[in-house]
C-alpha cells in the first residue's frame, strides 16, 4: 500500500516523531511505501509535503488556541471562534487533499492531529477530508485532550467532541495504552486497538565507539563522578523534582543531573523553579540540549552527539514522570541496559509494571527505601546487569518491532 503520515510536526525527539519513524521502518519492511506531510519536517520525513499552517506553532493555530483555551476564553464569542476555525480549516484542506491525491495514497495515518487540539483547524480539516474522500485512516492517538489540564476547560466542547477524535466509519483508532482505550470507549463510544510504544530490541544497542568515547569529557565529568541522565524535556509532568530529591540524598562524590532535551516547550517557569530547588538541595542541574541532537553532527566547530551517544555512558537514568502517554525514554533506557529509577505513573501501573520489570520505583515521592536501593545498586554492577538482562527480555517480548508488525498487519487487513 501507499501510506501517508500526517501530523503537526515530524521532526526532532518528541514522542510522536520518534514513534512515526518506528512505524515507517516496520511498514517499509512489510513492503509498503510511506509518505509524510506536516508543518515541520526533518530527518526521515525530510522531503515530504511541508504545509506550514499544520504546525501547532503557526500564528493561525496559536491565535485560535488562545481564544479557546486561554485565561480570557470566557470573554470570547465562541460562535465566531468556531467560524474562524472552520475558515482556517478550509484553507488547509486543499493542500492536504493534494498530498493525498498526488501521492495516490491508499491509507493515511494521522499522528495525534485528531487527538490533542494543538492545531484546531487541522483536526477539523482532516475530519472533513476523511469524510469527503472516504479514505481508509488510522488515527494514532498519543494524547487525548481530556488527559491534559490545559485543554479540559474550554469554550468549544462541541467542536472537540466532533473532531478530537472524529468518529467516522473509515477510521481505525489506535491508542497507546489501555487507560486511553477505556476512556475513549466510555467517553465517546469509540473502540480502539492498543499499540504500545515500541523499540527495535532485535538489534543490539550500540556501544561506546570512537565518536562518543569522549562524551564524558564533553560534559566535564571526572573519572570518579557519576553520569546521571534525565533523558526528557523540561516540563512539569516529567517530575524532575523527584530526581533532584533522590540525587540530593545519595552518597556520591558530586551530585549532578544532566537533562538532554530543551526547557522551552511549555515555558521556562518550571525550569527556573527547578534551578532554585536544585540550589537549595545542592544538586547541579545541567541542561545539555546544545550537545545532544537527533543525529551526530558538527556545529560551530564543536561535536554534536546523538541521544544514543549518551545512554551507554549513563550510570543511572532517572525517569520520575508524573504522567506519560506511554514512555519512550523508558524503553530506550531498557534498551541500553540502564539502571533506572521510575515513578509509578498511571500507564506504568496499568500496562508496564505488572509485566515484571525490575526498576527502583517511586510512588510520587522519594522515600528511604528508594534511596537505599539506588545506593546499593550503584555499588553492585553485577546485580544491575542481571536486572537489565531480565528487563531487556521482557521488553523484547511485549514492546518490540515484531509486536508492532503483528498489530499493523491485523489493522491493515481490515482495509
Amino acid at each position: 500500500m501507499r501510506i501517508g503520515f500526517i501530523s503537526t510536526r515530524l521532526n526532532g525527539t518528541d514522542g510522536v516523531s520518534l514513534e512515526v519513524e518506528k512505524w515507517m521502518h516496520v511498514l517499509r519492511r512489510m513492503g509498503h511505501e510511506t509518505f509524510f506531510c506536516a508543518g515541520e519536517l526533518g530527518g526521515y520525513a525530510a522531503g515530504g509535503a511541508l504545509i506550514p499552517e499544520l504546525h501547532f506553532d503557526h500564528k493561525s493555530a496559536i491565535s485560535v488556541s488562545q481564544r479557546a483555551f486561554g485565561s480570557n476564553r470566557d470573554q470570547v464569542d465562541s460562535r465566531k471562534l468556531v467560524g474562524d476555525i472552520y475558515t482556517q480549516a478550509d484553507k488547509i484542506r486543499t493542500p492536504l487533499r493534494k498530498f493525498i491525491r498526488s501521492n495516490k495514497l491508499d491509507v493515511i495515518i494521522v499522528e495525534n492531529a485528531l487527538t490533542i487540539p494543538m492545531n484546531l483547524a487541522l483536526g477539523v480539516a482532516l475530519t472533513g477530508l476523511i469524510a469527503e474522500l472516504g479514505i481508509d485512516t488510522i488515527a494514532h492517538h498519543h494524547d487525548l485532550f481530556w488527559e491534559r489540564q490545559r485543554y479540559q476547560t474550554n469554550n468549544i466542547l462541541d467542536l472537540l467532541d466532533t473532531a478530537f477524535p472524529a468518529k467516522l466509519p473509515t477510521i481505525q483508532h489506535v491508542t497507546i495504552n489501555s487507560i486511553a482505550q477505556n476512556r475513549l470507549k466510555s467517553r465517546r463510544g469509540i473502540t480502539s486497538e492498543v499499540i504500545p510504544n515500541v523499540h527495535d530490541f532485535a538489534t543490539p544497542p550500540p556501544e561506546v565507539d570512537a565518536y562518543n568515547q569522549d562524551f564524558r569529557e564533553a560534559l566535564n565529568l571526572g573519572a570518579d563522578e557519576l553520569f546521571i541522565l534525565q533523558p526528557t524535556r523540561v516540563i512539569q509532568r516529567k517530575g524532575i523534582e523527584m530526581a533532584l530529591g533522590l540525587v540530593s540524598r545519595l552518597d556520591i562524590p558530586k551530585k549532578q543531573i544532566f537533562i538532554t532535551h530543551q526547557a522551552s516547550d511549555e515555558g521556562l517557569e518550571y525550569w527556573r523553579w527547578l534551578k532554585r530547588e536544585a540550589g537549595m538541595v545542592r544538586v547541579d542541574l545541567k541542561l545539555v540540549d546544545h550537545l545532544i541532537h537527533t543525529e551526530r553532527s558538527t556545529a560551530n566547530g564543536h561535536k554534536i552527539y546523538s541521544l544514543w551517544d549518551a545512554y551507554p555512558h549513563a550510570n543511572l537514568v532517572t525517569y520520575p514522570s508524573i504522567y506519560e502517554g506511554f514512555g519512550n525514554a523508558l524503553l530506550e533506557a531498557i534498551y541500553f541496559n540502564s539502571l533506572i529509577v521510575i515513578n509509578r505513573y498511571p500507564v506504568y501501573n496499568a500496562d508496564i509494571g505488572p509485566l515484571g520489570f525490575e526498576f527502583v520505583e517511586l510512588d510520587g515521592f522519594v522515600d528511604d527505601g528508594a534511596v537505599e536501593k539506588t545506593q546499593a545498586l550503584l555499588a553492585d554492577p553485577e546485580q544491575v546487569q542481571e536486572m537489565a538482562k531480565k528487563n531487556y527480555a521482557l521488553a523484547q517480548e511485549y514492546f518490540s518491532f515484531e509486536v508492532l508488525e503483528k498489530k499493523l498487519r491485523a489493522i491493515l487487513s481490515n482495509f
